[in-house]
């Protein structure tokens, strides 16, 4: 019997590998197994025994499986059960040239119809052409990413070294790979999707639900911290004539042609009290569009009620901005320093693909204003604003705030001091459902 196991995928929160095996009967058994990243410390979660050309096998789970997992695993259509697909196929257990049969053999083992050619024989037909297309598009854009040289990972970095960050409030801010609103795994509705982008606290970080954290600064509040919200509201006017055509069009959609013909009734009563009145406003307005110029306020003294009011036109999306000063007291200290800039610069980067035809997204952040718990945890600062998911849209750096060049000695060359100021600009706008009903027990966002 032979073994071949996938690369190790991640879906949702967790990451997957794939085992199959090739029976001496020739069938297929698989085991799913949750690990870590790297595929470390396997929990087995899924096994499928006696696939064939003719049967997708029989699946079972361990005990190591979540309910979430069975019922993902159980669901054809959930990422879970398409990452496993994909397994099996990267596992090439018949190696890098099945044959048709044993391609849909591959098919019927990831959970497919097996339907991959009409005639098993038929190594070319149409049907497997496209089959295969599929699959090794499939396959470039798992293994594809972004381009070599891409950073992935970023330390935990804090400032300064000595900051006691359970005994003082401190402003967090995780690096996150951006999750399109649209993708796929963005869209997810199993839990893990980004939707509303809140920002939420995971072993003391900040995150966003279904996004991945790829590293974290910390530093101590600083000065001039300060939101606004905002809501767009415009000036809008609405003459007498596109008054009654509007009620009356109101009128046939709520209630069809009786509907109309009562609320032109209605117009009809409220505006033809006086109908000198009503002459004179009809003939300004005609006057009026027949020369551009107000001949309506030259020949009757007055103007139509234009009904002016100020309407709701949307929500407004906030920004933010963070100047922080940096003062190295040793080696060690400056090259934290010189860390933390570089984080910052690097991940607010725009991102190429691996083939260059494409340039990708910059990370993002999720930030938050932490303050101890009374239990010494790190907890949400009440009394400061929230978050939502933010992208960094300036980095400036001031490398001599002073006004004086000037370095320490040593082989390190720090500069004495840095100003840094960042600008910060939410991907979404603050909803009052997205308050919650926590009693005030916050300044909510």
């Amino acid at each position: 019997m032979a073994v071949t196991t996938s690369p190790v995928q991640k879906v949702g929160n967790n990451h997957y590998k794939t085992s199959v095996t090739t029976n001496a009967d020739g069938s297929l058994s698989s085991t799913t197994f949750r690990t870590g990243p790297k595929g470390d410390n396997p929990v087995e979660v899924s096994s499928v025994t006696g696939a064939t050309a003719t049967s997708p096998g029989t699946r079972t789970y361990a005990t190591g499986a979540t309910a979430a997992e069975k019922a993902a695993f159980s669901n054809p259509n959930s990422p879970e059960r398409k990452a496993y697909s994909q397994q099996v196929q990267a596992a090439k257990p018949f190696g890098d040239s099945p044959t048709a049969t044993q391609k849909t053999q591959l098919e019927k083992a990831g959970g497919g119809s097996g339907n991959t050619a009409t005639n098993p024989d038929a190594e070319k037909s149409s049907e497997t052409k496209t089959d295969a297309a599929k699959q090794e598009a499939l396959n470039k854009e798992f293994k594809a990413g972004d381009k070599q040289g891409t950073r992935t990972q970023y330390e935990d970095l804090v400032y300064p070294l000595d900051l006691a960050a359970s005994h003082q409030d401190i402003v967090k801010f995780s690096i996150l790979k951006y999750v399109p609103s649209l993708s796929e795994k963005g869209r997810q509705s199993d839990g893990v999707s980004t939707s509303g982008r809140i920002v939420t606290l995971k072993d003391g970080k900040p995150i966003v639900k279904g996004s991945e954290r790829l590293g974290t600064i910390t530093l101590p509040i600083p000065s001039g911290i300060s939101d606004g919200n905002s809501a767009r509201w415009q000036e809008d006017s609405l003459n007498e004539l596109l008054e009654s055509a509007a009620a009356t069009a109101k009128g046939f959609f709520e209630g069809g042609v009786e509907g109309a013909g009562a609320a032109l009734e209605k117009d009809k009563k409220d505006k033809l009290d006086d109908p000198s009145v009503t002459r004179q406003a009809v003939s300004g307005l005609l006057l009026n569009a027949a020369t551009s110029s107000n001949v309506q306020s030259r020949a009757y003294g007055a103007v139509n009620n234009n009904n002016l009011e100020v309407l709701f036109n949307g929500p407004g999306l906030r920004s933010f901005s963070f100047t922080f000063m940096f003062y190295p007291r040793s080696e060690p200290e400056a090259i934290r320093v010189r860390k933390i800039i570089r984080a910052f610069k690097q991940s607010m980067s725009v991102k190429r693909s691996a083939n260059s035809l494409l340039l990708k997204a910059p990370h993002t952040f999720a930030i938050s204003y932490l303050t101890p718990g009374d239990n010494g945890q790190m907890k949400i600062h009440p009394y400061l604003n929230k978050f939502k998911e933010c992208a960094l849209t300036n980095c400036n750096v001031d490398y001599t705030p002073d006004g004086t060049y000037m370095t320490y000695g040593g082989a390190e060359k720090s500069m004495t001091s840095y100003r840094m100021t960042l600008s910060f600009a939410e991907l979404e706008p603050i909803f009052d459902d997205e308050y919650g009903n926590d009693g005030d027990a916050s300044v909510g966002y």
